[in-house]
C-alpha cells in the first residue's frame, strides 16, 4: 500500500496533496483537496513477482458466487427479437490456411452468424444486407465459452468439433529407400 500511494502521488501534480484513505485488492482510494477518486493499484514489478507474494496469493482463500440458474440476458441487451429468436450461430475452429505452414491461427474458437438475405446494388454492384450481425465474427479461447455466450444471448447454435490431424511419422531416410519408389525419374 505504501508503494501504491507513493507511485500514485508521484504521478499527480505536486500542488495536489494526496492521502490514501482506503484500499481493496486491486484498487486504491485517494483523497485530494479538490476531489476523491479511485484508481487502479500500481505495483512495482519486483514486489508483484517475488516468491513471497506469490506464495501468499496461493494461500489466500477465494470465494466465488455461483448461480445454478441459466443466465439469460436477452431482455437486457436491447437487441430486437428478430435477431434473437430466429438467429443461429456456427461455432468452429478455423482451418489452417493453405498458404502457411504454421498452425497459429487455428487455436481460437470462432462464432459466425448465419447469412440473411443479401442483394446487389444495381449502380455499383456491391453486395448489401440489412443484417448488422452477418459480417461479425466473435473469437473465444474455448468451446465452452462460445457455447455459454450463445446460450446467454438466446441464440441457437451448432458446433463443428475441432479436427485434430494425425501426425504422419516419416523419416528422411525413407526418401532413399531401395525397395520403395519415392523418386520418380523425369526421363
Amino acid at each position: 500500500s505504501a508503494a501504491c500511494c507513493e507511485l500514485l502521488s508521484g504521478s499527480l501534480p505536486k500542488t495536489q496533496q494526496t492521502e490514501l484513505i482506503g484500499e481493496k485488492k486491486d484498487f486504491c482510494a485517494l483523497i485530494s483537496p479538490s476531489s476523491i477518486f479511485f484508481t487502479r493499484r500500481i505495483l512495482l514489478k519486483s514486489l508483484s513477482t517475488s516468491t513471497w507474494r506469490l506464495a501468499q496469493d496461493q494461500t489466500r482463500d477465494t470465494q466465488l458466487i455461483t448461480v445454478d440458474e441459466k443466465l439469460d440476458i436477452t431482455a437486457l441487451t436491447g437487441v430486437p427479437d428478430e435477431h434473437i429468436k430466429t438467429r443461429k450461430v456456427h461455432i468452429f475452429v478455423p482451418a489452417r490456411n493453405a498458404m502457411q505452414a504454421g498452425v497459429n491461427n487455428t487455436k481460437k474458437w470462432k462464432m459466425e452468424f448465419d447469412n440473411r438475405e443479401r442483394w446487389e446494388n444495381p449502380l455499383m454492384g456491391w453486395a448489401s444486407t440489412a443484417d448488422p450481425l452477418s459480417n461479425m465474427v466473435l473469437t473465444f479461447s474455448t468451446k465452452e465459452d462460445a457455447i455459454a455466450f450463445a446460450e446467454k444471448n438466446g441464440w441457437s447454435y451448432d458446433v463443428e468439433e475441432k479436427k485434430i490431424p494425425k501426425p504422419k511419422s516419416k523419416s528422411y531416410g525413407a526418401n532413399f529407400s531401395w525397395n520403395k519408389r519415392t523418386r520418380v525419374s523425369t526421363k
